[in-house]
């Protein structure tokens, strides 16, 4: 009786350690398969604080930035900003996803104001803050977004902080792309006045014809004294030079 008794103790014992590993592995398995899935794009993940950096970013804007827009609601610009892309297939962004955050917190620029530019990004930036002037990353959302990064998974409530979809090796309709795509479309449905626009004219195709031409028919292109336009929307003969 005791052999008995100690053989089934020693085989409940023996079972007990498979069912944990089983168990343990599983788990492994499961967290291995998960994060392979979340790694599976070439660009840089989420922002890590993402959505305490936009709560914080709102609040300096609305705040001390631009005292005008203390009446925006920050925590509901936050809450549109995620809403427009979490839980949702990263690939499969349309400017309709972004339609409420736009109409949220979209802010206008006074005429005469605008500046524009494509590839010349901290030289437009010192250009409009020395003639007192305003980018699209001066505007609320600009300023909200402006060098993060975001993306979340099918299902998922949370966003995915190991990798994003990249424009040219993933897809170009992701969440990041298409929220600049239609904010800069905002930005350039609404300006008036005088338009300034910084380019790069020493460069081949310093901006995308298809998509600037459109919206700004009449000021496309900014090249130095030394170099030839190469790129214009405007008729020949029309070509500014700075």
């Amino acid at each position: 009786m005791g052999d008995c008794g100690t053989q089934r103790k020693l085989c409940c014992f023996v079972l007990l350690c498979l069912l944990v590993a089983g168990i343990t592995g599983g788990a492994i398995g499961i967290y291995k398969w998960h994060h392979s899935g979340l790694n599976r794009w070439h660009g840089r993940g989420s922002t890590a604080d993402f959505q305490k950096i936009i709560q914080e970013r709102c609040d300096d804007y609305t705040q001390q930035i631009q005292p005008g827009a203390r009446s925006r609601n920050c925590q509901g610009i936050k809450q549109a900003f995620t809403s427009a892309f979490i839980s949702k297939d990263p690939c499969k962004a349309t400017k309709e996803d972004y339609k409420p955050l736009l109409d949220l917190a979209y802010t206008t620029v006074p005429c005469n104001k605008a500046v524009f530019w494509s590839k010349t990004k901290e030289l437009a930036h010192e250009y409009a803050k020395r003639r007192g002037l305003l980018t699209l990353e001066d505007t609320l959302l600009g300023s909200l977004a402006d060098g993060l990064s975001w993306c979340g998974e099918p299902g998922s409530p949370d966003l995915n902080y190991q990798s994003c979809p990249d424009w040219k090796k993933d897809c170009r309709t992701n969440y990041f792309s298409v929220f600049w795509e239609a904010l800069s479309e905002r930005f350039a449905e609404n300006v008036c006045g005088t338009v300034q626009v910084v380019l790069n004219g020493s460069i081949e195709n310093a901006f995308d014809k298809m998509r600037a031409c459109p919206l700004l028919p009449s000021a496309c292109l900014v090249c130095s004294s030394r170099t030839s336009a190469r790129d214009s929307c405007l008729l020949p003969g029309q070509y500014g030079s700075q």
